[in-house]
Parts: C-alpha cells; sequence; structure tokens
C-alpha cells in the first residue's frame, strides 16, 4: 500500500458522537483537534488530497476553488501563520501543513465571452474543501478548518490575484496530545455536536 493511501488510525474521542438517523460513520467520527503530533506529510498525500477536492461537483463545472499549500519548517509556513489571529497561530504552528482555501470570484463561463461574477464561488469551494477533509480522515489525517485570520495579511502571503477570496486556511496533520494547547484550546479539544434535524430541515417552506 502506498504511502499515500495508508491510514493511521486516529485519537479515541473524548465524546462519542451519535447520529439520528443511519449513515456513514465516517461523517460523525471525523472532527476538527488543534492537536497535531508534527509529523511531517508527504507531498504526495497532499496532492492525493487535493485530488479528491479537484472531484467536487460545481455549477458549470466551473471548478472556481484554488488551494495554495505551505508545510511546516519553510517560510511559506511561517508566512501563513502570521496571517492567522494570535489565538489560532497558538495551536496552528503544530501543523504539518497549512493550506489556503481560495475562491475565484469571477470567472468566463461556457456560451460568454468576458468573465463576470460568479455566485456560487464560495459555495462550490466548500464543497471541494469538505471533499479534501473527508478524504484526510481516511487516510488518518486531521483538519481543522480557520476562519480567524487577517484578511490584507493573507492576501499579502498568497501574492493573491484580484478577483480571488481567501475561504479559509485548513490546519492539517495528526492527531496529537491535547496537553500542549493553550488552556481555553484544551478545553475545547473534543467532538463537538450538531442541532436537531428538526432545527435544520423544513418541507416546502420556512413555515412548515
Amino acid at each position: 500500500m502506498s504511502t499515500t493511501a495508508s491510514a493511521t488510525p486516529h485519537a479515541t474521542p473524548q465524546a462519542a458522537r451519535t447520529p439520528s438517523r443511519k449513515i456513514d460513520s465516517l461523517f460523525h467520527e471525523r472532527w476538527s483537534p488543534r492537536a497535531f503530533t508534527g509529523e511531517e506529510i508527504p507531498v504526495e498525500t497532499l496532492l492525493g488530497l487535493f485530488e479528491a477536492a479537484r472531484w467536487a461537483p460545481s455549477a458549470f463545472n466551473a471548478q472556481p476553488w484554488r488551494f495554495v499549500y505551505a508545510r511546516r519548517g519553510t517560510p511559506a509556513f511561517e508566512r501563513f501563520v502570521a496571517a492567522l489571529v494570535p489565538g489560532n497561530q497558538a495551536w496552528a504552528r503544530g501543523a504539518a501543513a497549512l493550506v489556503a482555501v481560495v475562491s475565484q470570484e469571477v470567472l468566463t463561463l461556457p456560451g460568454q465571452s468576458a468573465p463576470a461574477p460568479f455566485p456560487s464561488h464560495s459555495f462550490d469551494a466548500g464543497a471541494a474543501w469538505a471533499q479534501l477533509a473527508l478524504q484526510a480522515y481516511l487516510w488518518g489525517w486531521s483538519t481543522h478548518a480557520i476562519g480567524g485570520f487577517d484578511a490584507k495579511l493573507a492576501r499579502e502571503a498568497l501574492a493573491l490575484p484580484d478577483h480571488h477570496h481567501v475561504e479559509v486556511f485548513v490546519a492539517i496533520g495528526r492527531q496529537g496530545d491535547p496537553a500542549g494547547l493553550p488552556d481555553w484550546a484544551r478545553a475545547r479539544e473534543k467532538p463537538s455536536d450538531r442541532r436537531p434535524l428538526a432545527d435544520l430541515v423544513r418541507e416546502g417552506s420556512f413555515a412548515g
């Protein structure tokens, strides 16, 4: 079995999550830790995660997502960390890699002669990120999406072109010991629950 496809068991969560309907365990066992071991991630493994994301659905098959990665120990990684808010810097430094999920806001669609705003750029990029996260879990890696960052510093760190939007940064690594986390993060180092379906689903309209 290749390095890319081999899986290392995840640490046992501190609290189990129980779905209200029968689904594949992948969906409720995957969660977003902050503690990482610092183990190096092979480039080939990262490319495999991006390959999984590449097959996400998108409007017009436009594929408006872009990924920029930096592995720990590189100057780019330090730039990515510096773009995060201080609270996230404290734990994200332990990740094996940081990935910026970027969406393209303006595209030239099939049948059009000029670029135009693409309304679903964020939605489609979110679908790609979800597939990356699930593939990472299947291979024994953990992911944590980070929305707390300085947009200006992020654009500078990525040398971001016009009409591109940074959605999130994603920390990727092997799940580690929470003992090294700040107190606030250690207290949250467990799978979070979800709202009940009754809060999220309506038939026909919001009026029910």
